[in-house]
């Protein structure tokens, strides 16, 4: 058998961790491969060897069979290999054309007419429906993702990774990659994928190499294995992707939003009229196409966006008009959409990230003077008890950790805070199925201690998980609120689309 990538006996130290401990990784040419693991296992590590941003300890890499040494992602590129990775290497105001030219024309003078002519042709090869002049900050985060594509393929890679590609994608921009993985491997291409997801292997992938804390566990036959096999050979456990929750009446309202108008970026009305209640021990699901209204509605209740009209009340108390930090005093907790961008420090350790609401109160400080012991101890239960995997423990900078365990750290933060209400906005969004599990029974829990969480989530059996009832959006207006016992996937597919439960 020949292989057009061979990684022997790769080993690989940070820190106080072993990242990679001997694994070996082989993927034949026009094949889909998985590397599943879970967060922190080692994954990104790995490919990040592939493509020259780490060097290994020790180990070699083959490429077509040849002994190769790759020092930079330059080396990469000139061995046909190529890197989307988990978060967006893109300048948001330059071009789709800019961007994929960024660095590759090696002179003063290029022509962006001829560059634009090739990443249209080679859209339109391969499906994936990007103009060149487009800003990048103008689209989806779908069609972001495939201009880190057209990047790759721009450079004549044949040897492609996606590292965590659907993280950040829509139910249908997913079915939309799927499909553009198989073109992809149709013509040819390799491909290397980097997922927790266990359908999204069953749906394109031939084989899959299981990697748990940084060891090799094996390597299946996607076809002949079970999502429950895979999911056990990850964690080392049997996991459960079924929700134990119990019928629990909700109390009275903690959050009420009244007839709530809110302008998005583009300063036209985002949300419009939009009224909920979410009570005491009761869960209530968003559910809705991304972009309909859903971030200017968690924005507004958290004190990021302001209210056009309409009012908020949380326990009693009108707080429309009140700050960010007004709105945290009074226990409202928030799991961001973007972990990068709205939750944490990067540049900070996790000690200062899990006090970073919290720093100005007893025990955490006194009279301005900061209580390390206590923040510290204090950071390592959270640490601890939500198994945020970090080289250098809590000294660790936010920034190095991977996506997933940035998640659970921000999540460990939010509910160890004992907010009254829970606004968890995609909060398993790049959990391995272990997480996923542990992250949705202490969402439960959260709501069986009598406190009220609002979740926001594009991942359609999450909410059906997890919600008491479902509040469905559609271009910024409330469709339907219904009980989640009483309802199915289709029913709600369809007030998504806008069709009000009277007419389905």
């Amino acid at each position: 058998m020949s292989y057009v990538i061979e990684m022997l006996g790769i080993r690989k130290e940070f820190p106080g961790i072993v990242a990679n401990d001997d694994i070996s990784l082989r993927v034949e040419e026009g094949e889909i491969h998985a590397i599943l693991g879970e967060n922190g296992a080692g994954k990104s590590t790995l490919m990040s060897i592939l493509f020259g941003l780490y060097k290994p300890d020790k180990g070699i890499i083959k490429v077509r069979g040849k002994e190769v040494s790759i020092k930079s992602p330059n080396d990469a590129y000139d061995l046909g290999i190529g890197m989307v990775h988990q978060h967006f290497q893109l300048v948001h105001n330059f071009t789709v054309a800019e961007n994929i030219i960024l660095g590759k024309e090696g002179s003063f003078v290029y022509d962006i007419r001829k560059a634009s002519k090739k990443i249209k042709e080679i859209s339109e090869r391969y499906g994936l429906s990007i103009e060149p002049d487009m800003v990048i900050e103008d689209i989806s985060v779908g069609m972001q993702q495939r201009v880190e594509i057209l990047k790759m393929l721009y450079r004549d890679a044949d040897i492609l990774i996606f590292d965590e590609p659907t993280a950040v994608l829509t139910p249908q921009e997913i079915d939309e990659l799927m499909q553009i993985m198989r073109n992809l491997a149709a013509e040819g291409k390799s491909i290397i994928l980097i997922t927790h997801k266990l359908d999204e292997i069953k749906q394109v992938a031939s084989r899959c190499t299981i990697i748990r804390r940084g060891k090799l566990i094996g390597e299946v036959d996607v076809a002949e294995a079970t999502p429950e096999e895979m999911a056990a050979a990850m964690v080392g456990r049997p996991v459960s992707f079924k929700v134990d929750k119990k019928p629990s009446p909700p109390g009275e309202p903690v959050l009420e939003v009244r007839n709530l108008s809110v302008m998005n970026s583009k300063r036209v009305l985002g949300l419009k009229d939009f009224s909920l209640t979410v009570r005491k021990g009761e869960i209530i699901g968003i559910a809705g196409v991304d972009g309909n209204g859903q971030s200017e509605l968690v924005e507004a209740i958290t004190g990021l966006r302001k209210a056009e009209s309409g009012s908020i009340i949380f326990k009693g108390r009108d707080i429309t008009g009140l700050s960010i930090a007004e709105r945290n005093e009074m226990g409202l907790g928030h799991i961001p959409e973007d972990r990068q961008k709205r939750g944490l420090i990067l540049s900070a350790p996790l000690t200062t990230n899990m006090v970073i609401k919290e720093y100005g109160k007893t025990p955490f400080s006194s009279h301005g003077i900061l209580n390390e012991s206590e923040i510290d101890s204090y950071s390592d239960a959270i640490v601890g008890k939500f198994d945020v995997r970090s080289g250098e423990g809590i000294e660790s900078l936010a920034g190095k950790l991977s996506g997933g365990n940035q998640q659970k750290a921000i999540i460990g933060r939010e509910i160890t805070a004992d907010p009254d209400l829970l606004i968890a906005v995609q909060p398993t969004r790049g959990l391995d199925v272990g997480a996923i599990e542990f992250i949705h029974s202490q969402l439960v829990a959260e709501r069986d201690n009598g406190k009220a969480v609002l979740l926001v989530s594009f991942e359609l059996d999450e909410i059906f998980n997890l919600s008491d009832k479902i509040a469905v959006i559609s271009g910024g207006k409330l469709i339907d609120i219904v009980e989640t016992s009483e309802t199915d996937e289709h029913a709600v597919g369809l007030m998504m689309a806008g069709i009000r439960r009277s007419e389905v």
